[in-house]
């Protein structure tokens, strides 16, 4: 199986006619579609309208938008919208976050199965007086537990796994059945050191590697404690990230591929970012390892 790839990738620190130039070298390159995060940086969506004006066959995509950041009468009417005006070249990912990054924002944590499927529910339901658009922005649902895959198959149009190992995937490819997207982000070292690569992955993926709903995920996979501490052992760290050459790096992301990823969406790591925890969120564009594993 062959999958469509895509790059999951931060925009601050770039400004607006920089990021422009880089959404049009990405098409160019014939990547499939630019998926822009949320935390507390640019406002993905907007950021989304403003890159689908400026390129013609790029996908630009929320990746992945915060449900508590707005309520799904707003989702839907912004999704309809971006859709409708860029010819069907956006997708609606949303995913529930985590408690430390959405109760500081004044919000009452909810257990995440019950808030994704009554956001969605209402989402479907919403008043959008409005043109609609030729082809509705796909609802693509983040989220590596069973409970949240299953909402995906009930209520979207996919799922989004980030750093999931490949049992994982094939897990939610079952899950989903045959017909619905399945998005896969994977983290990616253009290093054919083995120490150094991981090394960099591992400072990469810090602040995700401590977070307990990765850890019971990855429990249930056959993983333990030992393979969390201490920044992640080499097991971890080689099944939920790709290191290596152009070559390898296609092989290892080939894998996921096969075991039932539709889009195969790149998260690079940086060599000269700082990934320390007080630090900005990355900012860097990886141009090396996106010539290098290049569609075209």
């Amino acid at each position: 199986m062959k999958a469509a790839l895509s790059l999951l990738q931060w925009t601050e620190g770039t400004a607006g006619p920089d990021l422009v130039s880089h959404a049009r070298r990405l098409e160019e390159l014939g990547y499939h579609e630019l998926w822009l995060p949320e935390i507390c940086g640019r406002e993905p969506l907007s950021t989304a309208g403003y890159l689908l004006g400026r390129t013609e066959r790029l996908n630009v995509s929320s990746g992945i938008a915060n449900v508590y950041a707005r309520d799904a009468d707003c989702a839907a009417q912004t999704a309809n919208g971006l859709a409708e005006l860029s010819g069907g070249r956006f997708r609606l990912g949303l995913g529930v976050s985590h408690p430390v990054l959405v109760e500081p924002r004044g919000h009452q944590w909810v257990a995440p199965v019950r808030k994704m499927r009554s956001y969605l529910e209402r989402l479907h339901a919403a008043p959008i007086e409005s043109p609609r658009a030729a082809r509705a922005a796909p609802v693509i649902v983040a989220g590596h537990g069973k409970g949240l895959v299953r909402v995906a198959r009930e209520l979207g149009d996919g799922s989004f796994l980030f750093l999931q190992p490949l049992a994982a995937v094939r897990m939610a490819r079952e899950l989903l059945g045959p017909d619905k997207e399945l998005h896969v982000a994977v983290r990616c070292v253009l290093d054919n050191d083995a120490a150094r690569a991981r090394e960099l992955a591992r400072r990469a993926c810090a602040f995700y590697i401590s977070l307990p709903a990765y850890h019971a995920r990855w429990t249930e996979l056959g993983f333990d404690e030992s393979d969390w501490r201490d920044g992640g052992s080499d097991r971890l760290v080689d099944a939920i990230c790709a290191w290596g050459d152009a070559a390898l790096l296609r092989e290892k992301l080939a894998a996921f591929a096969e075991a039932g990823a539709t889009h195969v969406v790149l998260y690079p790591c940086n060599p000269d970012e700082d990934y320390r925890p007080d630090s900005a969120m990355s900012t860097h564009w990886n141009w090396p390892l996106l010539e290098a594993l290049a569609p075209r």
